[in-house]
């Protein structure tokens, strides 16, 4: 006897499932293939939205959609989707799908609004830089952090910035600029230098913070709104502040430029002349847009400073030379919406790309109560030691280790899976052997939490399984109708030939149409050639023979093959059709006549209506098709169920 526990749970469980049924009923089936309501709803409201065309009734759009999932069953029967090519397709978009189903989508809009809000606030900042590897042993780690700790206590003792700068940062450029950056704003620098220097007060000194560069200690100097971004153009002349002699001569050769351009010379002019900076000259000295931190502080400062179009500076002096600049636009930060794409676009090239999926893979540990067995990961650290992951004893030993390792969401995962993922990802940097197996670890956890949570997609998402299954249906649909209608009526020439005979009637024309050839002769000798050549020819041959005899390295003749009614060639205008406009004849091919035939009001044959009788033969077709697949799949529409569908 089953005890009570048992039976109560197979009844929930059963009722559970009739429950589902009952909210997402069969609407049809189709050669034994149910189709749930749910989906046609999905299709019936996304294709007759308020918006569309041509509305379709119920009725209607049910007849459409039969006949849609009829030639779908046609396309499995055919095999097309066992094929390579169909496969491959369906899985890029899958691919494309799946990425906002991957990754926490408000940590992702989070950091998107956190950028837009810092490009419209600039701050200055210096920095005093210990560099050390990311990667770096426990024992240089605590010697850099020893360093930017001693660094921060004399700072503490309000000992100058600039000063300790220039004696102890190991940024290179500390020497020339004491630490002092000038102004920043996001994308900058790197993405948790940029967070600590915003979240810093003015006039005061950052804890140390840590980048890919090393450890660093900032100071803000100010904040102020965003000065936006410039268009300019420049004339510069090189030369260093080391080099008097040349800096001098520079300094009076751009004196004399400015002059003239203050006498009013063409400033694009000089500098496509004169302007050193041969990327730019070529531009008549224009520069791409540029906002704050792109350019040295001297440039950026005069080009900020110029307020109306057409402004331009005094010379002013650089690290890399002189220069004039002259403002061609100026604007300032854009709406959130507009940069969304570009915020997009910077946000994947930096180090917060990941931030998303990284949140959403924490929360996916925790949703499927992910469990590690630490000391069998231990096992590892002792195995590789201070030997490589490629090494070839450290493979082999790792692949006979095969206790559990960890396991979420029921799934077990023992020591040999993840000496096979390692195996194939052997690069890392770390050097300690924990931090090196646990690199490998979380992203061996990572990778596996990701691919079954992307193959849980179609359960947990109705929009996404719908989608899906449109790609899938669109594909074969595609597929099979280009081989049953469209391909086939386009190269079935007996079958356009019968079909335009069977309905020459329908192919009538209110205007005569000439049929025939335009010859064009570059000389009067070859003109006499090819009339000759034709009255003995057949008219298809004109091209061949005329070509053949005629044109070698010069082109004697030129000819043009057409259906024309009047108004659409001058020469048949004037030849055939009588115009009392008056044709003059091209200079290089002054003699000009026609070949052809006169048709009334009907067509030849099907080449003289072809795109409209292929047009009509694909229609035929697809009526044919359609009735040879209802009598060869079985398929029924429950009727009541129908009648709960839910429209827009």
């Amino acid at each position: 006897m089953k005890s009570p526990v048992i039976a109560l749970l197979a009844f929930l469980a059963l009722s559970g499932s009739l429950l589902a049924q009952a909210a997402d009923p069969v609407l049809m089936t189709l050669n034994g293939n149910p189709v749930k309501r749910s989906e046609f709803e999905y299709i019936y409201n996304k294709n007759n939205s308020n918006n569309s065309l041509d509305k379709k009734t119920l009725d209607e759009y049910v007849d459409l959609f039969v006949n849609f999932k009829l030639k779908v069953e046609e396309a499995k029967a055919q095999g097309i989707d066992t094929t390579k090519s169909f496969i491959t397709e369906l899985a890029g978009y899958r691919s494309q799908l799946t990425k906002p189903y991957l990754t926490d989508s408000k940590v992702d809009d989070d950091l998107l609004l956190e950028a837009y809000n810092r490009l419209k606030e600039d701050v200055d900042v210096s920095h005093i830089l210990i560099r050390i590897s990311q990667n770096a042993t426990p024992a240089d780690t605590l010697k850099a952090w020893n360093s930017i700790q001693t660094i921060l206590k004399r700072l503490q003792k309000k000992e100058d910035f600039a000063k300790v700068a220039k004696e102890t940062s190991e940024d290179p450029s500390a020497a020339e600029n004491s630490g002092h950056l000038g102004f920043i704003s996001a994308f900058r620098t790197v993405y948790p230098f940029e967070t600590v220097a915003y979240n810093t007060p003015v006039g005061t000194l950052s804890k140390p913070v840590r980048s890919a560069f090393g450890y660093h200690i900032i100071q803000v100097h100010a904040r102020r709104p965003s000065l936006g971004e410039v268009l300019v153009a420049h004339i510069m002349k090189f030369t260093s502040k080391e080099d008097e002699a040349g800096n001098v001569k520079a300094k009076a050769t751009i004196d004399s430029i400015y002059q003239r351009i203050k006498a009013g010379d063409d400033f694009g002019d000089l500098a496509k002349r004169l302007s050193q900076d041969k990327g730019s000259a070529a531009k008549n000295g224009e520069l791409p847009w540029f906002g704050t931190g792109r350019m040295v502080p001297e440039f950026e400062t005069a080009a900020f400073a110029l307020n109306n179009v057409g402004d331009y500076s005094q010379p002013i002096q650089s690290a890399y030379g002189w220069h004039i600049i002259k403002l061609i636009e100026k604007k300032g930060v854009a709406s959130y919406a507009d940069m969304k794409a570009d915020l997009e676009r910077k946000v994947k090239r930096d180090e917060r790309a990941n931030r998303g999926q990284q949140a959403f893979v924490t929360k996916l540990r925790k949703d499927y109560n992910y469990q590690v067995i630490t000391p069998n990961v231990t096992e590892f650290y002792t195995l590789v030691g201070t030997k490589a992951l490629s090494d070839s004893i450290f493979i082999v030993e790792s692949s006979k280790l095969n206790k559990p390792l960890f396991s979420f969401a029921g799934k077990n995962y023992t020591q040999t899976d993840f000496a096979n993922f390692m195996k194939k990802n052997t690069n890392s940097d770390k050097s300690i052997p924990s931090e090196k197996i646990n690199e490998k670890l979380n992203a061996f956890v990572d990778s596996e939490l990701l691919a079954y949570e992307d193959a849980q997609l179609e359960k947990k998402y109705d929009d996404f399984r719908f989608l899906m299954q449109e790609y899938h249906d669109g594909i074969l649909l595609f597929e099979v109708s280009n081989k049953e209608v469209w391909e086939k009526a386009s190269k079935d020439t007996n079958g356009l030939d019968k079909y335009f005979k069977a309905h020459k009637d329908v192919y009538t024309w209110e205007k005569p149409h000439y049929k025939g050839h335009v010859i064009y002769c570059k000389d009067k000798a070859t003109f006499k050639i090819a009339k000759s050549i034709v009255k003995k020819s057949d008219i298809d041959s004109i091209d061949k023979y005329l070509r053949t005899r005629l044109n070698d390295s010069i082109q004697y003749v030129k000819i043009e093959k057409g259906l024309y009614v009047q108004g659409e060639n001058k020469v048949v205008d004037n030849q055939i059709f009588k115009t009392k406009d008056v044709y003059t004849p091209a200079a290089e091919y002054p003699y000009v006549f026609v070949v052809g035939k006169m048709l009334k009001n009907t067509p030849e044959d099907y080449t003289d209506v072809r795109g409209l009788v292929t047009a009509d033969y694909q229609e035929y077709l697809e009526k044919e098709w359609i009735q040879s697949l209802r009598g060869k799949y079985p398929y029924t529409v429950n009727q009541e169920v129908l009648k709960t569908v839910k429209k827009n």
